[in-house]
């Protein structure tokens, strides 16, 4: 029942594959009863995924990384998904504020994080959503004002992945409200300053291994420094990086689906109905194979978009293609493999139940498939 091999991929990137495999089963998927019950992953596997390289992969050597392109990072994202490890999906966040820092960090800023961001000795989270702003980023009302040297922030944030237990957070703030459009900055945040607050870990349907908090700012006072990139420029930073933030999506997505498939059929073999496994049915058999070709359709676009990424040819439209549909895909497949395993699917001690209610959110963050649908109707037609 294995996938077709990839052309994309070289010996390098199977070999890192095999070796996260072994590690979240060995490491992670073990502690997963236990995550879920504290509402975040042990800040040691962080650790033990900086050693062996495994966050932000793309870091140049300089900074202690991998110095590897996106394949080598699609692996690590696709495996977690695979393995069924919510409590480590915030390691896309993380990955995203370190490229933030990388593409637009000024040198002070990347010397002194992103050895730590690579070694796992810190964690970073991205707070853009509010109350009143989620896709729409132009309602943001945090607003950070300047004060010689100093912006001294004010606002809440919430839905923020990581936000428990990250060391700094790159904050979307408004920082010029005379602006109709832009005016938004984004604003390195240490999680110890003087007045940030984390709120209540927020209680979700799923990915319960994974934080999920509240984020208040009074009077947080940070240097000028701290701004990545350009003041009041930061929607164009962040639309730059959108794209690889949904191609991350996407490959979670995958994964996700490979592995509930993988689970299906161990489970439809074993499982006997009528003095027969379930394997031997024609409708288990005809399921399976239409899952299967979900699978690897959906595969072959997301290498697409890998190797695009590969090349900085990844644009808009082809991501929000990614994120759309395999995320969509990702609940098809889940859900027809919760139908394969019966009332034993529903059951919480059931891997495949923690997959369905994980998957649901991957249509909403990182833009709604609604909106996926919109930006793809602003994008290019396809070649003829």
């Amino acid at each position: 029942m294995g996938f077709t091999k990839r052309g994309i991929y070289q010996q390098e990137h199977d070999l890192l594959r095999s070796e996260v495999q072994r590690f979240l089963l060995s490491e992670a998927v073990p502690k997963l009863a236990d995550w879920e019950k504290q509402g975040h992953a042990d800040r040691q596997i962080w650790n033990q995924l900086g050693e062996m390289g495994a966050m932000a992969a793309m870091l140049p050597e300089r900074f202690g990384g991998g110095d590897g392109d996106m394949r080598a990072a699609a692996v690590i994202y696709e495996e977690i998904g695979r393995c069924g490890v919510a409590g480590l999906g915030g390691i896309g966040v993380h990955d995203i504020v370190a490229y933030y820092l990388l593409n637009n960090g000024s040198d002070e800023l990347n010397q002194h994080w992103l050895p730590r961001a690579a070694s796992g000795q810190a964690l970073f989270a991205v707070a853009m959503t509010e109350p009143g702003a989620g896709s729409d980023l132009r309602g943001i009302r945090t607003r950070a004002e300047k004060d010689g040297d100093d912006y001294v922030i004010n606002g809440s944030k919430i839905f923020i992945t990581n936000g428990i237990i990250a060391d700094a957070i790159a904050v979307v703030c408004r920082t010029d409200p005379t602006a109709d459009r832009g005016g938004l900055s984004v604003i390195l945040v240490e999680t110890d300053r003087e007045g940030f607050k984390r709120g209540r870990n927020l209680e979700k349907l799923g990915q319960k291994s994974q934080d999920t908090a509240e984020l208040f700012f009074e009077d947080v006072r940070v240097p000028a420094s701290n701004v990545i990139g350009e003041e009041n420029r930061g929607l164009n930073l962040l639309m730059a990086e959108l794209p690889f933030e949904r191609l991350l999506i996407g490959l979670t997505a995958l994964g996700a689906a490979k592995g509930a498939y993988e689970e299906t059929c161990t489970y439809v073999n074993e499982r006997k109905a009528f003095g027969q496994s379930l394997a031997t049915f024609q409708n288990t058999r005809y399921k399976l194979a239409e899952l299967r070709t979900e699978i690897e359709v959906g595969e072959a676009f997301v290498d697409r978009c890998v190797a695009a990424h590969a090349v900085k040819e990844l644009t808009t439209g082809q991501a929000s293609m990614c994120k759309l549909w395999l995320t969509e895909m990702q609940d098809k497949v889940v859900d027809a493999c919760v139908q394969l395993h019966g009332g034993y699917g529903y059951m919480w001690e059931y891997s495949i139940a923690k997959r369905y209610a994980d998957s649901r959110v991957q249509r909403i963050y990182g833009g709604t498939s609604e909106i996926m649908k919109e930006l793809i109707s602003r994008s290019p037609a396809l070649d003829s």
